[in-house]
């Protein structure tokens, strides 16, 4: 679903918003004389900065009330408020807007959707009348004109409106799907069938499948709609809403259409520009163009989900919580919703409530290994390994044969094994994904550290560790190892330089500077030694050895003929 956004829109479309009047708007300052205002102002950029909308929404509205003229604060509150989805308020700051300089692309597109959600046309082929051409109003424009045409029935202006996308590169599967939609809308199956074909060329997403299956279920072409959705299932065997969708769209009545009018057919074309400014990191223009498709469509699932997903992203789980939960019981999306929401709590610390989730999911499809999973992946963050590993075995058993992808779930099951001291079990892991995945850095260097500390397989174990420095020679971890073999063969001078390289990419953790002092030591650079243990002993977590570290400060290593018969 979402790789269909950034197959559409390749164009750098952050760049282009940063080149139009939203970017400006979010940096304005204040105007000179409103110094009763300065400092709810200062306080609402600092709360932005922070990342907390509601809190800047709330002081710049009290600085805009202490200087309700100046336009940079008025524009400043009108974006948080449509930000926060306080759709009214953003659409009455939106009409003071109209009266400033310039002409507020975000304002006149919340006007004008707001206008034919209300059914006042007039009005909102005014507003649309006055969208820029340029920046991001290349595709805005065209999109929101198309779709106030076919609010009037009137298809082939409609089409002619929608024109301008035909012709921009990487824009082509945009322009055919909305075409088809409006040619759909009108009747005109066969014209909508070929813009629907080219949509569905290549590898299509699953969005596009809902909706070109759909049609085809309508039209008497079912057979071509199963294929279409086997089709997509083959080149997603691993998809987390394949299954489930694929059994919604195939028991969903035909005549039910994703895209039912022009109100939804503009929400989702927002929703498409939003979901594609997301995919490029531009999120505050992406959640502001979720709020206007919400506006206008407050059933579509995928506009809940992009908000989701944006607020989750910047921390705000509660508002991330909100949304997911009114997906969970969607037939397309309800799966992947609730599988989020599970992320969400647990990044909130509130693991039990996101374990009970991952339990539920797991248990009513007791095929699938994607809960399962999250679920071992869960009580391995929180260091509740035991707990892990019946999670990942039952995963592999619904696996059945493991194939090459699904090394990932070996080599977890194998840190908890070697968290609770189980290392035949662990090895025995690192070694089939090894079978499946031979030039895995992680898995050699894993396996290879492990040889190492164990003083087991060194000539053998070296080769692997010196392959993954070769394979990964920015990981500071992987040439921590290489180094430890070093050490481990009596090559100090050369664990020192490996060891030093591992410092410089990794410079507070604990166990490479302790690595590091040891190296030292042995080489005779003893002050060196122990400022790299008291690094150690400063930058400690709750895995360091704190003792051992400060015993090596206070008396030294033993001399290499006692160490050699420990």
């Amino acid at each position: 679903m979402t790789s269909f956004r950034r197959r559409l829109l390749p164009i750098s479309l952050a760049a282009l918003v940063a080149g139009s009047t939203l970017a400006p708007t979010l940096a304005a300052g204040p105007a000179d004389g409103a110094a009763s205002a300065t400092g709810s102002y200062l306080a609402g950029r600092y709360a932005q900065h922070q990342d907390d909308w509601t809190a800047a929404a709330r002081f710049t509205a009290q600085a805009l009330a202490a200087d309700p003229d100046d336009p940079a604060l008025l524009r400043r509150s009108f974006l948080l408020r449509l930000g926060e989805g306080r759709i009214e308020a953003a659409i009455d700051y939106a009409k003071r807007l109209l009266d400033d300089q310039g002409e507020p692309q975000m304002a006149l597109t919340l006007l004008a959707a707001d206008a034919l959600a209300r059914g006042k046309l007039d009005d909102a082929d005014g507003f649309a009348g006055r969208l820029p051409t340029d920046g991001l109003g290349r595709f805005l424009t065209p999109l929101t004109r198309a779709w106030l045409a076919t609010a009037r029935g009137k298809t082939d202006e409609a089409l002619a409106a929608l024109q301008p996308l035909s012709g921009v590169q990487g824009f082509e599967a945009l322009y055919n799907l909305h075409a088809a939609l409006i040619l759909d809308l009108a009747g005109r199956n066969d014209e909508a069938a070929a813009h629907y074909a080219r949509v569905t060329e290549t590898d299509a997403p699953l969005r596009v499948v809902q909706i070109v299956g759909n049609f085809m279920m309508r039209t008497g072409r079912k057979d071509e709609a199963r294929k279409l959705y086997r089709t997509f299932q083959g080149n997603n065997p691993d998809g987390l809403l394949v299954e489930p969708a694929l059994d919604a769209m195939a028991n969903a009545p035909s005549e039910t259409r994703p895209v039912p009018d022009a109100r939804s057919g503009l929400a989702e074309a927002l929703f498409d520009l939003g979901s594609a400014l997301n995919h490029e990191n531009a999120t505050e223009p992406a959640l502001l163009f979720g709020r206007i498709a919400l506006h206008l469509r407050g059933d579509l699932a995928l506009a809940h989900l992009l908000i989701g997903d944006i607020t989750a992203s910047r921390d705000h789980h509660d508002e991330a919580l909100a949304a997911y939960r009114q997906l969970e019981k969607d037939p397309l999306l309800g799966w992947t919703a609730r599988m989020r929401e599970a992320d969400s709590l647990a990044r909130m610390d509130r693991n039990d409530d996101a374990i009970a989730i991952l339990k539920d999911l797991a248990a009513e499809r007791p095929e699938r290994t994607d809960a399962i999973t999250r679920l071992g992946d869960l009580y391995r963050y929180t260091k509740r390994y035991a707990e892990a590993i019946p999670a990942y075995s039952t995963a592999l058993e619904r696996i059945g044969t493991p194939q090459e992808r699904h090394w990932p779930l070996l080599y977890a099951r194998a840190m908890c094994f070697e968290k609770t001291k189980q290392w035949a079990q662990a090895e025995a892991d690192l070694q089939t994904a090894l079978k499946l995945r031979p030039d895995e850095p992680s898995l050699l260097n894993f396996l290879g550290y492990s040889w190492i500390d164990r003083g087991e397989h060194l000539d053998k174990a070296r080769a692997m560790v010196e392959r993954a420095v070769e394979l990964r020679p920015r990981d500071g971890y992987i040439v921590d190892s290489l180094g430890w073999a070093l050490y481990t063969l009596g090559d100090y001078e050369a664990a020192v330089g490996k060891l030093e390289r591992a410092v410089e990419l990794k410079p507070g953790d604990p166990t490479i500077n302790d690595h590091l002092g040891d190296a030292y030591w042995r080489a005779g650079r003893r002050n060196e030694a122990r400022f790299q243990w008291t690094r150690a002993l400063r930058n400690a977590d709750d895995d360091t050895d704190k003792d051992a570290i400060q015993a090596k400060l206070d008396t030294g290593l033993p001399d290499r003929k006692a160490a050699a018969k420990q």
